[in-house]
């Protein structure tokens, strides 16, 4: 089907800005066009918000609390939430929206994590610093008025690759079983190549819908440190896809989008989780493209989208 009429006079928008040459000293153009970008979206609903600090191997990060108006004294479930933006660009402030719907509309605490970036910081610097956010939510579940049994992970794109990972790496270091893993268009597998593409999305959506495969590349050769030559993205921490055990994962919940690069990759691991006992409901958006999930104020399929992530969130914290 065609891309959603509604999203189309903004993708036209997007395609007719001038394209970056995206080189080593490129992230902050990028980091400063995705703000902009993000600011445009909408402002989301009026909840309480406070700034924390997490600490990490790394240094203290830091951490945005959102909990709804007029919530009861009494421990509410929790998501702790990891922004997309290829590794390198992105913040607690460009999913600030996101966040305030999330808690709003899902009566729930989101703890929206800003875990270090590359190249600055390259992996494994984002996932160690997801998972000690994770640890210190659950740590400091009551003065955070956060139920230590109900917490959810979730992220779109990148964040839905950390995510994932932070998911895994909470099963293998014995956390509390988490209630549901959100993973809006994850990136899942950092192996292909433009020569070995693996996943048909990466080719057929490879330009002219918002993400293409060029700066997807080169998000990925930000993040991904080589050792002798070789890329480290084959490490299950960077591609949860190639991780050799994803039985005892709490239930997930795969958003993909037709236009989508990622899309074949968040399908693949959705598979793969269905395939080893986990719960999955996978949800492609036809008409859809990567970023759908933040345009839920100015769209009726973003909006669609947005819900469906509430319902499942909700549904899970009963």
């Amino acid at each position: 089907m065609p891309v959603d009429a509604q999203l189309q006079p903004l993708l036209n928008l997007i395609n007719s800005m001038p394209t970056l040459e995206l080189g080593p000293e490129s992230a902050p153009e990028l980091r400063a066009q995705f703000e902009a970008m993000s600011a445009m979206l909408g402002t989301g609903p009026d909840v309480d918000v406070t700034d924390r600090v997490a600490p990490t191997d790394g240094g203290d990060i830091p951490l945005r609390v959102y909990r709804p108006h007029g919530a009861p004294s009494a421990e509410l479930p929790a998501i702790v939430f990891f922004h997309g933006g290829g590794f390198v660009i992105g913040s607690i402030d460009t999913h600030d929206q996101d966040c305030r719907v999330l808690a709003h509309d899902a009566h729930c605490v989101v703890v929206s994590v800003e875990y270090r970036l590359a190249p600055e910081h390259p992996f494994p610097a984002a996932p160690d610093d997801c998972l000690a956010a994770l640890r210190w939510v659950a740590e400091h579940a009551g003065e955070l008025g956060v139920d230590a049994s109900r917490l959810a992970v979730a992220g779109d794109s990148a964040g839905g690759n950390l995510a994932a990972v932070t998911a895994l790496g909470w099963r293998d270091n014995g956390g509390r079983p988490l209630r549901l893993q959100v993973l809006v268009y994850p990136v899942t597998d950092m192996t292909p190549t433009v020569d070995n593409p693996v996943y048909p999305s990466i080719l057929e959506n490879a330009e002219g819908y918002y993400l293409d495969m060029t700066t997807m590349l080169w998000f990925e050769q930000q993040y991904l440190p080589r050792v002798e030559g070789v890329s480290v993205g084959s490490d299950p921490m960077a591609s949860p896809q190639l991780a050799q055990d994803l039985g005892d994962l709490p239930p997930a919940l795969v958003v993909t989008c037709e236009f989508d690069p990622l899309r074949d990759q968040g399908e693949a691991y959705a598979k793969r989780l269905a395939d080893a006992g986990v719960a999955v409901n996978l949800s492609r958006y036809d008409g859809a493209i990567h970023g759908v999930f933040s345009m839920h104020q100015i769209t009726a399929i973003g909006r669609r989208c947005m819900d469906e992530v509430v319902d499942a969130v909700r549904t899970a914290f009963v």
